[in-house]
């Protein structure tokens, strides 16, 4: 019989993070700090808002590119917290999370072998999902003395005379880098003068750290109609499970995008649109809350782990911290692995986000702070074992 399979999906090696929530999942005992998936529950007020929309009878398709009122209340809210303004008729909608977003950017955006640029470590879907359109991901390996901030001399070093698209993924996953609006103006100089486009994934744009709140790069002059913006509300909002983004940017690629999800998806979650309705109009505290808790276990759990000698750096974004084991001698995979089975807690190694993720972890802080410290005091335990092994 032939082969049914397309050899390039084949290929396309599966998520490196998935092999240690499988085993997690089945041991008892075992604490994750891998899964990045805030701890706090859907606020009630959204909640409400989702059930109240069931209950008036809202069980039906949306528009394509979703409710008219939610893609108002997102430019609203884009101007509101970043400065950046969009027709919500013409270039705003609405996809099922950020993934989708994501996707659909690099189908419409990347011909069969045009070049984009990903800087790693980075979240796990941009390199598969620019393969799959035929195109050519070129890596762009950060480096933990930047803090993992994507330079502009790393850029323009890895742009060549195919290269059509950066993926820019500040705050990042997994490091909790961010960019500061000095920093990207560099880095859009470098777009602007190369004639590069940008898919910006702010998907965890509303948890920064400290004084300098985030800033879209779609805000710096020249870089608005080059810019498509992704954003939704899994990690700002703690609505993982209702499967909500958006992509904003000009209509001529929106447009497109818009094409293709209506034959891959139809419409996002009616339920949902109702929900991000309210989540965007009266959320704002809910936000904050969130962020302040991020924020104190963030401190909490760089200080441990540079106190125990993990190198740790001031992560501001996201809630993860990507602490450095290479004084352990040992892979990243083996030391996630032998921390799993011999101290019951999960994390992810640094190579499931790239190569240049070897001998880093990914620990994320979106658990609660007495979780924390139990995982905390097993790592400690974990990591002493290892250096009287290298000892002896």
């Amino acid at each position: 019989m032939r082969n049914p399979l397309n050899h390039t999906v084949v290929d396309i090696k599966p998520s490196g993070i998935r092999k240690f929530f499988d085993i997690v999942s089945e041991m008892k005992d075992a604490i994750s700090l891998g899964v990045g998936e805030p701890d706090f529950e859907t606020p009630w007020h959204i909640c409400e808002e989702g059930i109240y929309s069931l209950e008036r009878g809202h069980t039906h398709y949306t528009s394509n590119s979703g409710l008219a009122e939610l893609k108002k209340e997102v430019t609203l809210y884009l101007k509101r917290h970043y400065g950046i303004e969009y027709n919500p008729k013409k270039e705003v909608f609405i996809t099922v999370g950020g993934s989708e977003a994501i996707d659909l950017a690099l189908r419409v955006m990347l011909c069969p072998k045009e070049e984009v640029i990903i800087p790693q470590p980075s979240y796990v879907s941009y390199e598969p999902c620019a393969i799959l359109t035929g195109g050519k991901p070129v890596i762009v390996n950060l480096k933990a003395e930047n803090e993992f901030k994507l330079t502009p001399e790393e850029l323009l070093d890895a742009i060549t005379d195919k290269t059509k698209l950066l993926v820019l993924p500040f705050p990042n996953n997994p490091t909790g880098s961010t960019m500061n609006r000095e920093e990207l103006e560099k880095i859009a100089k470098v777009c602007i003068e190369k004639d590069i486009f940008v898919i910006s994934d702010e998907i965890y744009s509303e948890l920064t750290y400290g004084e300098e709140k985030h800033c879209s790069i779609a805000s710096i002059p020249g870089m608005w109609e080059r810019t498509i913006v992704i954003n939704g509300f899994s990690k700002s909002h703690a609505m993982t499970g209702w499967r909500l983004g958006y992509a904003c940017g000009p209509q001529l690629i929106i447009e497109q995008m818009l094409k293709v999800h209506q034959f891959a998806i139809m419409c996002a979650p009616t339920t949902s649109q109702y929900a991000a309705v309210e989540a965007l109009r009266n959320g704002d505290k809910d936000v904050e809350r969130m962020r302040d808790a991020y924020d104190q276990r963030r401190r909490y759990l760089i200080k441990e782990l540079n106190d125990m000698g993990l190198e740790t750096f001031e992560a501001k974004g996201a809630f993860y911290v990507f602490p450095c084991i290479k004084s352990l001698e040992m892979t990243s995979d083996e030391f996630a692995t032998r921390l799993l089975y011999e101290e019951k807690v999960a994390v992810v190694p640094g190579t499931a986000f790239g190569d240049c993720g070897e001998g880093f972890l990914r620990i994320s802080y979106a658990y609660s702070i007495e979780n924390i410290k139990i995982a905390l005091e097993r790592i400690k335990h974990f990591v002493e074992k290892r250096r009287a092994e290298l000892a002896k």
